[in-house]
């Protein structure tokens, strides 16, 4: 015979025993906090995850900033000390157009040592801080510019053949002025003068008035395609810079194996009130004796190439 609790409770009393497995008390706290971390874990992650890409972004971005610093410092830093500056006109920070693209090719270790030993007497940088005195710079010489000249051999030449004239040679291709530099010093002709950056700056801001009896422009970048036609240096907005810093009667003379290039050429001079054709039929002129034929030319007329030239005189 089973022994029966003395007071028994009824079922169903609020005191009666619980048959459920519910936990109360301490128990169901512990089951909550026990239950709680699932969500909280998963935010967590999602947070840590965000955090984790957001880290990744900020280095990358950090990554890129410096690379394009070190770009710009290099681009900035001269090549040579005491030579051409890398950025001579950089404090302009024009939002303009440009005809020509800087590059940094290799410099051989003749070129920089004419750059090295010659740029402190015969270069100088387009700053646009000052006008230069043509007149001190080339000994009194009549002065013809010209923009644009590759390695520099057909300068030379001309430099050598025409010592009475002096050339102010602008170009922004460092390999190029140290040849110019070399052939001038091994011809033994005093009578050129590298200039290093934009020939617009130059025209705009360091020369004079009627200061120049001549320029020369051989053989530009024709920029081919059409969307890049606007960056062809010979446009009517060049021709009005260029008016005013020629002596009247000084000749404009351009050369180009560019088919299309020598047609608009030809209709911008024409056009222009401040010049006049020297060709007596209002077209292209022979090539002039003193214009050497360049390798680069000489490559053209060999792939069946047609050059033309424009002589036009300032009025």
């Amino acid at each position: 015979m089973s022994e029966q609790p003395l007071n028994p409770t009824p079922a169903g009393s609020p005191d009666a025993p619980s048959t459920d497995e519910t936990p109360t008390g301490p128990a169901l706290n512990d089951a909550t906090a026990e239950a709680k971390p699932t969500g909280s874990t998963a935010a967590d992650a999602l947070a840590d995850a965000t955090a984790e890409e957001t880290t990744a972004a900020d280095e990358a971005a950090a990554l890129r900033a410096a690379s394009f610093e070190r770009a710009r410092r290099l681009r900035m830093e001269p090549r040579f000390p005491g030579g051409p500056a890398a950025d001579p006109a950089g404090s302009h920070h024009e939002r303009r157009i440009r005809s020509f693209q800087p590059r940094r090719s290799r410099v051989t270790t003749g070129q920089q040592e004419s750059l090295e030993r010659l740029w402190p007497q015969w270069g100088l940088d387009i700053d646009g801080k000052r006008v230069l005195d043509l007149a001190e710079l080339f000994d009194g010489l009549p002065v013809v510019l010209e923009i644009g000249f590759g390695m520099g051999e057909a300068t030379a030449q001309m430099a050598a053949d025409d010592p009475g004239t002096g050339i102010l040679a602008v170009d922004v291709h460092t390999p190029g002025q140290g040849n110019l530099l070399g052939l001038a010093d091994k011809a033994g002709s005093t009578n050129v003068r590298v200039a290093n950056g934009d020939a617009v700056i130059l025209l705009r801001e360091m020369l004079a008035p009627e200061s120049l009896d001549g320029l020369r422009v051989y053989f530009p970048d024709p920029w081919p395609k059409a969307r890049h036609h606007k960056r062809r240096l010979i446009q009517p907005d060049f021709l009005d810079l260029v008016a005013p810093v020629l002596k009247p009667g000084a000749i404009v003379h351009c050369a180009t194996d560019w088919e299309p290039y020598a047609e608009q050429m030809l209709e911008v001079l024409t056009a222009h009130p401040r010049f006049e054709n020297t060709a007596a039929d209002g077209g292209y002129a022979p090539r002039p004796a003193f214009r050497p034929l360049t390798r680069f030319e000489g490559q053209g007329l060999d792939k069946g190439h047609v050059v033309h030239d424009l002589l036009f005189a300032r009025v």
